[in-house]
Parts: C-alpha cells; sequence; structure tokens
C-alpha cells in the first residue's frame, strides 16, 4: 500500500488537510480579496457580521475589517510557524545527529547544553528573547525557534543510538566512507519519518505561541495576527464577542488540523505502528 494510500485511510488527517488547505487559500487570496491594508479604517466600529454589504465578519474596536485581518492574520500565522520551525530544525537536526552518532563525551556535553533550554519554561524564554530583541517577525521566529529545538534534539539523538549499529552502517564503514558521509547517506535518511511528524506538530505549537506573544502585546506592530485581533478584542469581549470569537475559532482549527495531520502522517510513514493502534 502506497503512502497515499495509508494516509487517506485516516480520515481525520484528511479531514484536518481540507481545514489547512483553506487557511492556506485564505492566506495566498489575502492580498488578491483584500488588497488594502488590514490597518486601515474602512467603518464605524463594532459593526456584527454581515451588517453591511462587504463586512463579511463585520469590524472591529477601531472601524478596521475583521476578515481582512483574518485572511491577512492567516498568513503572519503561517509564515512564522513554517520558518520558525524549519530553524528549529536546522539546530536541532545536526545536535542530535552528533551526539547520538558519536556518543561519548560529545553526548554529554550536548545534552547537558540542550537540557539548559529546556530547564526554562518555553513561553516564559520566547517573552524574554522577544522583549529584549524587541516586537518583530524576526525577533518572533528566532524567539520560537530557540524555544523548539531541544525536543527534536532529543528525537534524532534516540533514533541516531538505535541505528548507527546496524548492518548497512557498519558496511558503509568497511568499504571507507567516512562519518559524515555515514550521517547524511545511511543514517539520516532513516530518521526522517519520525522528524516529518514531529515538525509538523511543531507548527502548531508555534502558531499557538505566536498567538500568544501577539496576545500580550508582544507581536509584530507592522504584521495583522490572529492573536493581536484576540487581544484587542478582550476588553470588549461581553460587546462584541466574536471579535476575539472568530480569530480564536481560526487559531483552534488551524492547530487542530496540523495535529489531525501529523497523527495521519504518524500512520503513513509508520503503518506497522498504526496497525497496533488499531
Amino acid at each position: 500500500m502506497s503512502f497515499f494510500a495509508r494516509f487517506a485511510r485516516n480520515r481525520g488527517a484528511l479531514f484536518g488537510l481540507i481545514i489547512l488547505w483553506v487557511i492556506i487559500g485564505m492566506a495566498i487570496l489575502a492580498p488578491i480579496v483584500f488588497p488594502e491594508s488590514p490597518w486601515r479604517m474602512v467603518q464605524r466600529p463594532f459593526l456584527p457580521p454581515f451588517a453591511v454589504d462587504g463586512m463579511w465578519l463585520g469590524t472591529d474596536t477601531m472601524g478596521r475589517n475583521v476578515a481582512a485581518g483574518l485572511m491577512h492574520g492567516a498568513w503572519v500565522s503561517l509564515l512564522i510557524g513554517l520558518i520558525s520551525t524549519s530553524v528549529a530544525l536546522l539546530i536541532g537536526v545536526p545536535l542530535g545527529a552528533i551526539a547520538g552518532y558519536y556518543g561519548g563525551w560529545l553526548d554529554d556535553a550536548l545534552m547537558r547544553f540542550t537540557e539548559f533550554f529546556q530547564t526554562i519554561p518555553n513561553f516564559a524564554l520566547a517573552i524574554v528573547l522577544v522583549a529584549v530583541m524587541q516586537p518583530s517577525v524576526t525577533s518572533i521566529v528566532l524567539a520560537i525557534a530557540l524555544v523548539s529545538w531541544p525536543p527534536v534534539a532529543r528525537l534524532v539523538r534516540a533514533e541516531f543510538m538505535s541505528l548507527r549499529h546496524r548492518e548497512y552502517v557498519e558496511a558503509a564503514r568497511l568499504i571507507g566512507q567516512t562519518n559524515t558521509q555515514i550521517i547524511l547517506r545511511q543514517i539520516l535518511p532513516n530518521t526522517l519519518s519520525p522528524i516529518i511528524v514531529l515538525a509538523s506538530l511543531m507548527v502548531a505549537t508555534a502558531i499557538l505561541l505566536e498567538s500568544s506573544l501577539s496576545f500580550l502585546g508582544l507581536g509584530d506592530p507592522n504584521a495583522m495576527s490572529w492573536g493581536y485581533m484576540i487581544g484587542a478584542a478582550r476588553t470588549v469581549i461581553r460587546q462584541a464577542w466574536w471579535l476575539s470569537f472568530i480569530p480564536g475559532v481560526a487559531i483552534l482549527l488551524t492547530v487542530l488540523a496540523l495535529n489531525l495531520v501529523g497523527e495521519g502522517l504518524d500512520d503513513a510513514l509508520n503503518p506497522k505502528l498504526a496497525r497496533e493502534r488499531h
């Protein structure tokens, strides 16, 4: 059975993939559907959804189009989630590979370094880093990446430790391949499945972290985001509940979709484990 067939057997994963494609479509179409800035005031404040033509989701506390903010916010959330996860992988995969392959004092040193980051609560460290570097998309990406790489390093280390003494690795040593060649050509390709699954879940966590930072006022002041929309509307939640509810549902659906897709990838990439679970 092919990868796609195994993935399609998971109904939840297909549902998550559909939601994800809708959100990606929103992000791509945002500049076309709403070419003007989402920060622009277009009507009087607190218009409820569908009260005026063209204002599908109403207006916020400053008279800005909520639908425009929602679609432009999708781009910001996905961009930060994907880039921060990529940076975290670039840090965690090499460190985990080196620690797991060489072992000994190098493994001990790298794991103690990893544990140092894990002893500090992720959200607290992200707040400090963004506050020090000044809120911007770049600082948020770096902060999320710096708090997200330790689980990657530990996962890759465990995979390398279990694979480094396999027959095909010993055969590669016998034919004269260097350690770098063995790591890149023999072991790393066999660790991609769990890394891909973890990466999909990390994107969801990164989106939650970005939304939390924006909610606290530590988001990029020039980029509309779902967290900012919730934070800006929290003082008027009783009189205009939809201003917090709509972006909150967007965050919920995006994180849910990514988790469902991650579960589907896990089933598709690890069919033996999937059969045991089901």
